[in-house]
């Protein structure tokens, strides 16, 4: 996978890492900590600039978090709720994580948008109760963009410091990425079939 994604961002540059980083934002296919450490490497070949790797990052994830955040407004609390009970087994998500979420988002705010950026598995999920509460725009992009910008420099920067070493990094990273995304679909499997 690893190959793959390294393929894909010398073919496409920036526009091919805008995509990856919104995908991953919408649906977590190939996460983000695989996709922007490549991206770093890259610069020492000078096929990437470093900050056309943050901003393509933070733009593609900000665009994944906007979208997440209309479905949140767009539905609000009530019909999420009755979403995660109708198709919560192919969401994999019950109602009470609904209420939870959107609980904690009410506790936290803005704090909670601009931290969870920056933890693995909730980045994008955030944005779902901070749509349902309408929190305003500006604040949403202001901490969205802010988080996403720290957490893509973060990684660029891993995958810039192993770029001496990347080739044997990556002999390991490409099995290990398709054994991890693997994971993740059985993962999944296994929590909808679980719901049944």
């Amino acid at each position: 996978m690893a190959s793959w994604v390294t393929g894909l961002l010398a073919s496409t540059g920036y526009a091919g890492l805008v995509f990856l980083m919104f995908l991953e934002n919408v649906f977590p296919p190939i996460p983000s900590e695989l996709i922007v450490p490549l991206a770093g490497y890259m610069t020492r070949k000078g096929e990437l600039v470093f900050v056309g790797i943050v901003i393509a990052g933070t733009l593609g994830s900000v665009l994944g978090a906007l979208m997440l955040y209309y479905a949140g407004n767009k539905l609000g609390m009530k019909r999420t709720c009755e979403l995660a009970r109708r198709r919560g087994r192919w969401l994999t998500i019950t109602e009470k994580d609904v209420q939870r979420a959107k609980h904690w988002f009410d506790r936290h705010g803005a704090t909670a948008v601009f931290l969870c950026r920056l933890v693995p598995g909730i980045r994008s999920l955030i944005s779902i109760p901070a749509g349902i509460a309408s929190m305003r725009m500006s604040t949403f992009l202001l901490f969205t963009t802010a988080g996403s910008a720290i957490w893509t420099a973060v990684l660029a920067g891993v995958g810039y410091v192993l770029a001496h070493n990347f080739r044997k990094v990556e002999e390991y990273l490409d099995p290990v990425s398709w054994v991890v995304f693997g994971a993740i679909v059985v993962m999944y499997l296994v929590r909808v079939f679980r719901k049944a």
